[in-house]
């Protein structure tokens, strides 16, 4: 029977989600491609059970996160129901609905029907009464903000979430949907961007709009879904995801990028900490990121990453020099969603 660590909370930082009263953990685990279906379950639950004793608190979900799709709030959700069900109240647990679900005209995109059906079929997948946070995973060019807008405020007030966020929307549409959650008085407390070393769009406006509007930020793929690791400095592992085909493009492997990606590593080196930790420390530098959003296949790459926590300081000369190497690598793959 699972016992959670008593010293979780002295292990782990908190930072506060803009100007809300949410405080969340500076490194959050999420369950994107490696939680679904064909996932051993017992590697799952140690993933999640250690990252507890760790002092993560935080655990990010999506309705298409699998593979298959949906299937990754169900491995949670037996997660949650065998072993962390007592410490739900301890929990910061997230889902999003955006991305193709079903078959139709209501299985993807923002709008009211689609949002709403979607929450239900989560908090069943995971068997919870609600949410912490329900995030609009992308823009819908094709529907209203406000329509979008209003589904999560009625997320909120029907008791199915406690707060709302957007991913991957712009500093224009961040801005815009601000204003009409402020009208609402809907709790909106944190934008999901991608973020890293690599990726660097966020900076050029979406971190001053979330300043401004108090808002805290959580960033995924802090490491470039693995580029900004060791992993491909040699070759391709026959285990990564690039072997595996699905998200990576095997065209970010290429010379640029992979030369960049040394000269950072080699950074890291004299950093005293390795290139992943050194990746996350980087974005969390920023005082606008509440978190770093990380993913991982076994538990010893959530462990490296809790190592960035270690050091976090860069001093002026080397923020010059990793800004040498820190060149966009083609690596926002969202970036259709982040308009305006």
């Amino acid at each position: 029977m699972y016992q959670a660590d008593p010293q979780r909370y002295q292990r782990m930082t908190y930072a506060r989600c803009g100007r809300s009263g949410l405080r969340l953990p500076r490194i959050s685990l999420g369950l994107w491609q490696n939680f679904g279906g064909s996932v051993l379950r017992d590697n799952a639950r140690e993933m999640v059970l250690r990252s507890f004793d760790r002092g993560i608190t935080h655990f990010d979900l999506a309705n298409n996160y699998g593979p298959p799709p949906g299937s990754a709030e169900e491995n949670f959700g037996r997660i949650l129901a065998s072993d962390l069900a007592s410490h739900r109240d301890e929990l910061i647990i997230s889902t999003k609905a955006g991305y193709f679900m079903w078959d139709g005209p209501y299985g993807e995109w923002g709008s009211r029907k689609y949002l709403l059906a979607s929450l239900d079929q989560s908090l069943r997948r995971m068997g919870l009464d609600y949410v912490d946070i329900f995030y609009s995973h992308r823009v819908d060019p094709d529907t209203p903000l406000e329509e979008t807008m209003v589904a999560l405020d009625s997320a909120v007030r029907s008791g199915k979430a406690l707060y709302v966020g957007i991913s991957s929307y712009g500093p224009e549409k961040t801005r815009e949907a601000a204003a009409l959650l402020r009208e609402m008085k809907t709790p909106f407390v944190i934008h999901q961007p991608s973020y890293s070393l690599l990726n660097r769009w966020v900076e050029k406006g979406l971190l001053d709009v979330l300043d401004q509007e108090g808002l805290g930020c959580i960033v995924f793929s802090p490491l470039a879904q693995g580029l900004l690791s060791e992993r491909y400095l040699a070759d391709v592992p026959t285990a990564s995801r690039a072997a595996q085909g699905g998200s990576f493009n095997m065209q970010l492997l290429n010379e640029s990028n992979l030369a960049n990606v040394r000269a950072l590593s080699e950074i890291a080196r004299r950093r005293g900490q390795s290139l992943a930790q050194m990746a996350i420390s980087w974005v969390l530098r920023r005082p606008t990121v509440t978190s770093a959003l990380i993913g991982a296949s076994r538990w010893s790459q959530i462990e490296e990453c809790l190592g960035a926590l270690e050091n976090t300081h860069f001093d002026s000369a080397e923020l010059v020099e990793i800004d040498r190497f820190a060149q966009d690598g083609g690596l926002n793959i969202w970036a259709a969603s982040s308009r305006e």
